[in-house]
C-alpha cells in the first residue's frame, strides 16, 4: 500500500460481489471446497444481505476492495465474521481498520460485546486478533447444522 494510495471502509454493494466472492476464496481457502456447501460464499452474502446488511463493511484502495468485514448483533452480544484482506496487504493496519470499524458500528447500536471464532489450528490469527485486545472466554463453542445443511460435515 502507497502512501499516495487512501483506504476507504463502505457498506457492502452488490456491484461488490465478484471482488469479494474472489478475495473470501483467497482468505478461506474452504470456501473453495465445493463438497462443504455451508461454505458457499454467494450464499454468506445472501444470507448476510437478508439479515444487517448495514453491518456488512468493503474496504477499498482506489476502485479494489481488499478487505471485507461482518457483524452482527442480538440485542445481548455482537458478533464479528468474514474479516478478510487481500494477501499482498496484509501486515498494512487493514484488517485493524476494518475491526475498529465494526467495532464502532456495534457500540452505536449498544452492543455491550463483542465475539468471535478462530479456528484452533489458526494461532497467526488468533494472534492478530490478541494484538487488537481480545481475550479468549473460558467457553466451548458448540455448533449444528440446520436446514438443507444438517447433514454437511462439520468443520
Amino acid at each position: 500500500m502507497t502512501t499516495t494510495t487512501t483506504l476507504s471502509i463502505r457498506c457492502f454493494e452488490a456491484r461488490d460481489t465478484d471482488a469479494v466472492v474472489a478475495l473470501w476464496q483467497e482468505a478461506f481457502p474452504e470456501y473453495r471446497d465445493v463438497t462443504r456447501p455451508q461454505r458457499n460464499p454467494h450464499l454468506s452474502i445472501a444470507n448476510k444481505l437478508a439479515t444487517q446488511p448495514e453491518l456488512f463493511f468493503v474496504a477499498g484502495l482506489d476502485e479494489r476492495i481488499v478487505g471485507t468485514v461482518m457483524g452482527g448483533y442480538d440485542g445481548h452480544r455482537g458478533w464479528l465474521y468474514s474479516l478478510a484482506v487481500a494477501e499482498s496487504l496484509r501486515r498494512h493496519g487493514i484488517g485493524a481498520r476494518l475491526v475498529a470499524h465494526v467495532e464502532n458500528a456495534l457500540t452505536e447500536r449498544g452492543c455491550p460485546k463483542l465475539n468471535l471464532q478462530v479456528l484452533s489450528a489458526k494461532a497467526d490469527v488468533r494472534a492478530f486478533y490478541e494484538t487488537l485486545g481480545y481475550r479468549a472466554d473460558a467457553v466451548v463453542s458448540l455448533g449444528k447444522r440446520l436446514g438443507e445443511l444438517a447433514e454437511a460435515p462439520a468443520a
